[in-house]
């Protein structure tokens, strides 16, 4: 996208809706979204939560 600094608010939003309009469409997920999340390990039954 080209640098829309100098334009004025209004102008701006339309710049960058258009902009997102034409953009290429994204590939498809290949793995779920949370798939990087750092997993909770289950506790141990018997021990307290502290």
């Amino acid at each position: 996208m080209a640098n829309t600094k100098a334009l004025a608010h209004d102008e701006r939003k339309v710049a960058k809706r258009t902009a997102r309009k034409n953009a290429a469409p994204k590939a498809p997920r290949t793995t779920p979204r949370g798939s990087n999340k750092q997993k909770m390990r289950s506790a141990v039954k018997g021990t307290s939560k502290r």
